[in-house]
């Protein structure tokens, strides 16, 4: 999880926003013209760009003046602005922080946080969101069936698997992770898990530096084997190469994490390449990129949180700034191995506490690790949406649904302007930021 999740209070980003005029309600089809268009295919941006929203659906993509739209469209000027598609976060932990208060612990989970907390997603542009595996009871299920307005769309992994008490985030908040202590538990929870249509089976294979027992093979092989069975893919959470390759060997669907113990070598570059569908999350560790700008985290936090979050990245010692700096670099260089062979590189934050401007801290720590703006943009867009097999999102393009972020500077020039959102669509419906963070701040 982020070092930045430490700090409950220091929660959220934006930028100024730049409002104009809304279509009206009556108006059956917008075109949105003038903008540089990042479709998130990593094709070259669209200059002086122009596309039509009907429905909540994307009509047709062009140049402004090359395509045909019904006459009686409204028409929205985005000369200077640069569009792109509205995020993917694979990889979250949600409903269980009191984001007002900073509390987080064992009571804290509702359907009012989990909604707020999606609401804080979608101000900062992020379409959808898997949760991964600590989700008690029926709550994830409801919210995922009914989604709500300005809010991003949730998938859940319900209850990940672990061993007996080696469940993720204790003490904060209830062991909520199955236990599992042999193959016939392990088969039994995918059985129950699969009554309830979950997106993935998520497994902690970690000792958690050696302080917890982890998931054995012949564990794992099971969980696996019956997920498939079901129809379901299996993620794992890793902290070593070793874990990585027998995973790989048992026929793991995805990565939670990259390795994190050392630099990954030829016999996992050969395993992986064997397997091109399985994809890998980077939530690369936080470097303090998101606190480069206390005037931006300041826009939603107040600024005696923001200066306590800096202050704290600030004054570490030497050694722990080294510690964390040797920790982001290994797992940076695995981070541009894979990526330069073409493995399946997927987009998360790993966040929880602080909710949405982590995902664009995220961005640019994945730049910083050596992959190219339009590489991160479209990790962090079409690919994350395959990933969770959401394919109506991720991509401005015909067909698909209306989510877009509209920037006022360009991001593939400097991937830290992405931070600078005008505004934000979801499901053909500009999201209401002012509204949002006028609740967000309220006592």
């Amino acid at each position: 999880m982020r070092l930045s999740t430490i700090f409950a209070g220091c929660l959220l980003f934006t930028a100024a926003c730049s409002r104009q005029a809304t279509p009206s309600p009556e108006a059956f089809a917008t075109v949105f013209e003038g903008a540089r268009l990042i479709t998130g295919d990593g094709s070259a941006p669209v200059e002086n760009s122009a596309f039509v929203i009907e429905n909540a659906k994307i009509t047709a993509v062009g140049r402004k003046g090359e395509i045909t739209a019904p006459a009686s469209a409204a028409h929205v000027d985005l000369a200077g602005k640069t569009v792109m598609p509205a995020l993917v976060d694979t990889h979250t932990h949600l409903g269980w922080a009191i984001i007002k208060t900073g509390r987080i612990d064992k009571d804290t989970y509702t359907k009012e946080n989990l909604i707020d907390h999606l609401h804080r997603l979608a101000y900062y542009g992020v379409a959808a969101t898997q949760s991964m595996g600590i989700d008690p009871g029926e709550t994830p299920y409801d919210v995922r069936a009914n989604p709500v307005p300005d809010a991003a769309l949730f998938h859940t992994a319900g209850r990940g698997m672990g061993r007996p008490n080696a469940g993720p985030g204790q003490p904060y908040w209830k062991p909520v992770a199955y236990a599992i202590d042999s193959e016939a538990d392990g088969r039994k929870a995918v059985q129950e898990l699969a009554e309830k249509h979950v997106d993935w089976v998520k497994i902690w294979v970690d000792d958690r530096n050696g302080t917890v027992p982890k998931l054995t093979p012949p564990l794992y092989r099971a969980i696996i084997d019956e997920a498939h069975k079901h129809d379901l893919r299996v993620v794992a959470h890793i902290y070593y190469l070793a874990d990585a390759k027998e995973l790989l060997r048992a026929g793991i669907d995805g990565f939670a994490h990259g390795v994190r113990d050392k630099d990954i070598d030829d016999e996992f570059m050969k395993l992986i390449k064997e397997r091109p569908n399985v994809f890998v999350i980077p939530n690369l560790p936080d470097i303090g990129t998101g606190l480069q700008d206390p005037a931006w985290l300041g826009e939603t936090v107040p600024a005696s949180e923001v200066k306590k979050l800096t202050d704290a990245f600030q004054n570490r010692s030497p050694e722990d700034k080294k510690k964390a700096t040797d920790f982001f670099a290994v797992q940076a260089r695995n981070l541009k191995k894979l990526n330069d062979v073409g493995v399946r590189i997927g987009f998360g934050t790993d966040s929880g506490v602080t909710v949405g401007w982590t995902d664009h801290e995220e961005l640019t720590d994945m730049v910083t690790a050596g992959m190219t703006p339009a590489q991160v943009i479209t990790a962090a867009t079409q690919t994350a949406a395959g990933i969770l097999k959401m394919d109506q999102l991720g991509t401005v393009a015909v067909g698909k649904s209306a989510d877009f972020i509209v920037l006022d500077a360009n991001p593939l020039e400097n991937i830290t302007n992405s931070r600078k959102i005008s505004k934000v669509y979801l499901r053909g419906k500009e999201v209401d930021r002012a509204g949002l963070k006028a609740g967000f701040l309220a006592p």
